[in-house]
């Protein structure tokens, strides 16, 4: 685990799919750094917040068995493009994670060796829509939002091999004057269910807007 990482913006934006609006949270480089460091070529890589497929195209390139859950369908033709049928791509949502992932593994439930991934970020103030339904309905409240990826990583948790670890990318944000400590609540609510290893900086050559700090946060079943 590294205190900090030099990152550069263009290759973010280099990495955005095509016809997207949206980047990516995190480089492809990045994800190959935390996949090398943590696991080994035939471990399992879950992300249960696929997204863009950055997770799981690295971990299948490195020889990772790559399981990813991702909730909306035009995201999931991308990741099965992208990976060109390398990953497993499951098609719903992160909080029945248990349920989703534990008929496509090949070893028992309880062996995944990393989960690397970056939730929907949300805000305190200002954010109606809701994350978890993929930012589609307006229902979105953030003490709820909590529970609910205290709930997801409550099943990481029981999908890890002890010694596993889930490295999450979570950045703090800002609305106007105020700071919603997004990576620190997260932190809290994951830290009830798994062991606290430290964090990572994010150091990028021009911010993404709207973040205070960008972290790398790292866990293990112990």
């Amino acid at each position: 685990m590294k205190p900090f990482l030099m990152l550069r913006a263009a290759e973010l934006a280099a990495e955005r799919p095509t016809g997207s609006v949206e980047d990516v949270h995190f480089t492809e480089a990045l994800a190959a750094s935390v996949i090398e460091d943590t696991s080994s070529a035939g471990d399992t890589v879950l992300d249960p917040f696929a997204g863009y497929g950055t997770t799981l195209a690295v971990a299948a390139r490195l020889g990772r068995v790559a399981i990813g859950v991702e909730l909306l369908d035009e995201r999931v033709a991308l990741i099965e493009a992208r990976t060109a049928g390398r990953a497993t791509v499951l098609h719903g949502d992160a909080r029945d994670l248990s349920g989703l992932v534990e008929g496509v593994l090949d070893r028992p439930v309880g062996s995944v060796d990393l989960v690397l991934t970056s939730p929907p970020y949300m805000t305190d103030v200002h954010h109606p829509a809701n994350p978890l339904t993929g930012y589609t309905t307006d229902d979105g409240v953030y003490a709820t939002y909590l529970q609910e990826l205290e709930n997801v990583f409550a099943q990481v948790a029981s999908l890890l091999r002890v010694g596993g670890h889930a490295v999450l990318n979570v950045a703090n944000l800002v609305t106007g004057d105020v700071v919603t400590p997004l990576a620190w609540d997260v932190g809290r609510v994951v830290s009830a269910h798994l062991a606290f290893r430290g964090e990572t900086f994010l150091c990028w050559d021009e911010h993404p807007p709207g973040h205070a700090g960008d972290y790398l946060l790292w866990f293990q079943r112990t």
